[in-house]
């Protein structure tokens, strides 16, 4: 019986529209109905329009966000979180600055870019928030995630620090880019899962996972009903016991009715 789901956002829950199909609504009204808890996890920010996918799914629990960094309950506001070491950030933003790549800093409730590039711009607007360059040292501690902005070769050669977590996602909404998130050593999708798991006391046996990106691998490998979309990675795909629709073709829904039909 599955009690807990764990949902990610961009190639799960929206696709290419960007828009969240109405019949996912429905069924995450059915699944919570039936006293399914439903977790966003995201590697998103806790704010902008995410925050409002989380409240949107459940406006009375745990959500997920920054690929782990951030665990928030919308109900209480109790947030936790997760700093970057210091010395890995300065030395990113020393790389940064000297390749000329997209570097984006994030904190619990502000993010900040340096570069002007067309990326940065196009995925602030993603984001849904206003798109504001200012130094990396004005964002506030604690920073809990860094991000890359990268084209797909580029992103093969990266190469986490040792005190670092990497997680590489994409968005059908910019084809052309790969996301390498980075935390803190030990931080992830699966650890977060846990956490939410043992706060409402569900057994992760009964917890089901929907992922399309390489950041969603350590979720999909904690809980018992791993689901892949079906314009998951490959790796994905091998990872889940399941392979549903496409997200394009609203694939989520899959995934709601068999938990909603195994109450």
């Amino acid at each position: 019986m599955i009690a807990l789901i764990g949902i990610d956002v961009d190639g799960t829950l929206i696709g290419s529209s960007g828009e969240v199909p109405g019949v996912i609504w429905q069924l995450a009204a059915e699944a919570r109905a039936k006293g399914i808890h439903l977790a966003l996890c995201s590697g998103r920010p806790a704010f902008g329009v995410a925050a409002e996918y989380a409240r949107h799914l459940d406006d009375d629990g745990w959500h997920i966000f920054q690929n782990g960094a951030s665990v928030v309950n919308l109900a209480t506001h109790e947030s936790r979180s997760t700093p970057l070491p210091e010395g890995s950030v300065r030395g990113l933003i020393s790389l940064a600055r000297e390749t000329g790549h997209v570097l984006e800093l994030y904190g619990d409730d502000d993010y900040t870019v340096e570069s002007q590039a067309p990326w940065a711009k196009e995925h602030a607007e993603l984001l849904g928030l206003p798109f504001n360059p200012r130094p990396y040292e004005t964002l506030s501690p604690p920073l809990v995630r860094a991000q890359w902005l990268l084209s797909p070769e580029d992103a093969k050669r990266v190469v986490a620090p040792p005190d670092l977590e990497m997680a590489d996602s994409s968005s059908p909404l910019m084809p052309d880019v790969r996301f390498i998130g980075l935390t803190r050593h030990g931080v992830s999708k699966g650890a977060a899962m846990r956490e939410i798991a043992a706060a409402y006391r569900v057994d992760l046996r009964d917890v089901m996972y929907v992922g399309d990106s390489g950041n969603d691998l350590s979720a999909l490998r904690v809980v018992g009903h791993p689901i892949a979309m079906g314009n998951a990675d490959p790796q994905v795909i091998a990872a889940a016991e399941r392979t549903i629709g496409h997200v394009d073709e609203a694939g989520l829904a899959d995934a709601l009715k068999l938990a909603i039909g195994s109450r």
